[in-house]
């Protein structure tokens, strides 16, 4: 297992829109660089007990997210969401309802805010063997694809808060987090 440093709010990869990657049609075999990086990346999600990251927290401004989990503990009241990693994704929400949930980032140590995200979305990207994947998600799910794909455009979930008031460090926000 290879864990690389989470690049933390404030420096400019993070700020940085991230670029496609581009002719791909299996990155595992075509291309060990990705395939070495998307390990990497799913090494160091696991051992942060993240449910998602993007690779420009681990320095490469490449638009690949991955997200998932069976149990977590920083969201432990939140039901699984199948592993899946995603090349270029993109997403649309499926209807303009909007709802509040409690977010965390691994780039944003010890801190949640109450962020407004779209209820249910259509995702889409490439998947490790380059064949196009399209789902729908609501709640939890689409708010960790939301949350993961503002990484790619150099958005962090404190950008997106409504107030202030409503942004902390975990301990001092007690239980309401984990509703």
């Amino acid at each position: 297992m290879v864990t690389q440093a989470i690049v933390k709010m404030g420096n400019k990869k993070l700020a940085t829109p991230s670029t496609p990657v581009a002719n791909f049609k299996n990155p595992l075999s075509g291309c060990p660089e990705l395939a070495l990086l998307i390990q990497n990346m799913k090494d160091t999600m696991i051992a942060k007990e993240g449910v998602g990251i993007g690779a420009p927290q681990v320095g490469c401004n490449k638009r690949i997210i991955m997200f998932g989990f069976d149990e977590n503990k920083r969201y432990p009241n939140k039901q699984p969401v199948p592993f899946t990693v995603l090349i270029n994704p993109q997403y649309r929400p499926l209807s303009e309802e909007m709802i509040d949930g409690w977010e965390g980032c691994l780039s944003v140590p010890c801190i949640r805010g109450l962020v407004p995200r779209y209820l249910s979305i259509e995702y889409s990207g490439y998947d490790l063997q380059g064949n196009l994947v399209t789902r729908l998600a609501e709640d939890f799910h689409a708010r960790i694809v939301q949350h993961e794909c503002d990484h790619l455009d150099g958005i962090l979930f404190p950008y997106r808060l409504k107030d202030l008031k409503e942004f902390g460090y975990e301990d001092e926000l007690g239980e309401q987090i984990y509703l």
